[in-house]
């Protein structure tokens, strides 16, 4: 497999507006970005295939969009607020920031989830073995690691107010805090039985010490996360099926098997029971990164809520009035994640020849069909041609009600082919004067280059037999 650098495809994005940093004209912000067109097209694909599965296609899973900001004590009763953070050194000489648990791995030393005490007596260890430096500029003057909060704090109130503890709320750090607290209206309102998912797609927000790679890990991100509650004695099976739920998922939209892998957490947070993680081989990353985590989370959740609440959630049966606080099974993905997985997959150079017999490199999306920001492009041989360009605006026009559709007169057909093909389009139409007579056009597939004549009549049918969303 060919790797490539992050720089490349950082540059491809912006070149090809797929992903801007944020605020590049005031120098930008550190790990905040923005989707340009062709990414909010991918992006909104990506999040409505995720969607459809999860909720459109399942009796049991039902829908909820929750706020950014909820009431404070929810951060306290989910542990987030004593306990949600990293520990962090700083180098003293050129004020790098690094995250201290990845320093001890660099060295081959485990630190997930160890408390502060056992990362500040390995980092001792190494600073007596001068193996302790700065990532950055290599100097042994580091800080001893102290915990760095991941919660973002706001507040809400009189703007002119300090920000102080009396008016603080907190950015969710996660999605699933509001599932919880809608868990109840849930119950209520809809009824359903267990087991019975709710899932959501939203913004969350984490002060990251070190958030230097592209969109894997930005300060700014959205989740999408469905929470399943059920019964603890049909955890076991259910967890499976979820697995196998979520690994054909990424099989359905083009992933080769081969780069897919599950990690097993074997260091579990005290309320789970099992913790998977998909991980999928990047290129651009150069190996496995997490895209996926799959956890038995207990009944803890609800628990801590109803406890810090001081309201009931727990569930009825309403056959054997069985009275229980459910457990959960939660399935949590990034969407920028994933979009940035789909274009690691996608991103291919070839080498073919031209027209004059040249040889010249081909880049190209091969992104699935139903994923691709455009499905169709519509171009005119000649721009000059009042009648071809009437006649391609027509097509054009009767094709883009059902199809995410370009039109393209700008340059000859070739280079045309190459920018859709650089965007991922799967199907290009070209409009000829053969077209004028007897109203057959050209077809061309992305990947294969192949080119088929069909009338024009019959598009909307043959893209509809290729094309699902």
């Amino acid at each position: 497999m060919t790797q490539y650098s992050m720089d490349q495809l950082t540059a491809f994005c912006k070149r090809k507006g797929f992903v801007f940093p944020s605020s590049e004209i005031y120098g930008g912000l550190q790990a905040i970005y923005d989707y340009g067109h062709y990414g909010v097209l991918l992006k909104n694909n990506i999040r409505d295939a995720w969607w459809k599965h999860m909720v459109q296609l399942r009796d049991d899973v039902l829908a909820l969009d929750s706020a950014i900001f909820m009431h404070p004590q929810t951060w306290v009763a989910s542990g987030h607020v004593a306990s949600f953070d990293d520990p962090q050194v700083d180098c003293r000489d050129c004020k790098n920031r690094m995250r201290a648990d990845h320093v001890l791995e660099g060295h081959g030393i485990s630190a997930d989830k160890a408390s502060l005490e056992f990362v500040n007596q390995e980092l001792d260890k190494l600073r007596a073995e001068t193996k302790l430096r700065c990532s950055a500029c290599g100097s042994q003057n580091i800080t001893p690691a102290r915990r760095f909060s991941l919660m973002v704090k706001s507040n809400i109130g009189s703007p002119t107010e300090a920000l102080c503890e009396e008016n603080v709320v907190y950015l969710r750090p996660e999605t699933c805090g509001g599932i919880y607290l809608e868990y109840k209206n849930t119950l209520n309102t809809l009824n359903p039985k267990l087991p019975f998912g709710i899932a959501q797609v939203g913004k969350a927000f984490r002060n990251e010490i070190v958030a230097k790679q592209f969109i894997f890990r930005t300060r700014e991100f959205e989740q999408m996360e469905m929470q399943y509650f059920l019964r603890p004695q049909e955890m076991a099976a259910t967890y499976e099926m979820w697995k196998e739920i979520r690994w054909q998922w990424y099989l359905q939209f083009g992933i080769q098997p081969e780069r897919l892998r599950w990690y097993k957490h074997e260091k579990l947070a005290h309320y789970a029971s099992a913790a998977y993680d998909v991980e999928y081989d990047f290129k651009f990353l150069g190996g496995f990164k997490e895209i996926e985590g799959i956890h038995a989370r207990g009944d803890w959740d609800l628990s801590q809520h109803g406890k810090h609440s001081g309201v009931d959630l727990s569930y009825q049966d309403p056959q054997s009035k069985e009275k229980l606080v459910p457990h959960i099974m939660e399935t949590s993905v990034g969407l920028g994640r994933l979009f940035l997985m789909f274009l690691d997959h996608a991103y291919t150079e070839e080498t073919i020849t031209n027209a004059k017999g040249e040889s010249e490199t081909r880049i190209v999306l091969k992104l699935h069909r139903d994923l691709a920001p455009v499905k169709v492009a519509v171009f005119p041989l000649l721009k000059n041609k009042p009648a071809l360009v009437e006649k391609a605006r027509a097509i054009y026009s009767a094709l883009r009600p059902y199809f995410a559709c370009e039109f393209d007169d700008n340059g000859n057909v070739g280079k045309r082919y190459r920018r859709q093909d650089e965007i991922g389009t799967p199907y290009c139409v070209t409009i000829d004067f053969d077209t004028l007579t007897d109203d057959t056009v050209t077809i061309r597939d992305r990947d294969t280059m192949a080119q088929v004549r069909m009338k024009a009549a019959e598009l909307r049918g043959y893209f509809r037999g290729q094309i699902e969303n």
